[in-house]
């Protein structure tokens, strides 16, 4: 552990860490509630941490003056990308993937064709971990622009690409 705040005599005294310019108390007279707040949060700010409070001749409180949290600092995907694999002709198969190089927790992705016609894709065919969808026996009715949402809870990005069969 490495401690990035301190209140002592009165003084708040912020350590040389890389959150030093985001972190701090957030309210600027100390009392019993000692909530810190971190501005401009990233990916790697997710952890455990750790608030000690140690009262100067108070042996009574030594061992319940710890209290713990986790944060966990969700990512939105990033733009996928979409590919397609293999030979796009009459009776072929093919796959088209998409993947997004961020995103917390990993997203699911959904497949669907938008144009000419509306259609939604279910297992075995579309993978929503992998990001797959798996046209197979393809015919010239196959054509179309199929689009590719990755979503978490953080939010979602989408990517296209158009099948000519």
């Amino acid at each position: 552990p490495m401690q990035i705040l301190t209140y002592l005599d009165g003084v708040v005294k912020v350590e040389e860490t890389e959150l030093k310019p985001r972190v701090g108390f957030l309210y600027p007279i100390l009392t019993h509630n000692i909530s810190v707040f971190i501005n401009a949060t990233r990916e790697h700010d997710s952890g455990q941490y750790m608030c000690t409070v140690n009262v100067v001749d108070d042996v009574t409180s030594t061992g319940k003056n710890i209290g713990v949290i986790n944060l966990t600092v969700l990512v939105p995907p990033a733009t996928p990308t979409c590919q397609l694999h293999g030979d796009p002709t009459v009776g072929a198969n093919v796959t088209l993937s998409c993947t997004s190089k961020k995103g917390k927790p990993s997203p699911a992705y959904q497949w669907q064709r938008t144009a000419p016609t509306l259609q939604v894709f279910f297992p075995p065919a579309h993978d929503q971990a992998r990001g797959t969808l798996k046209l197979t026996n393809l015919s010239l009715e196959m054509s179309g622009l199929y689009v590719c949402a990755a979503e978490n809870r953080a939010g979602s990005a989408e990517c296209s690409i158009v099948l000519e069969v």
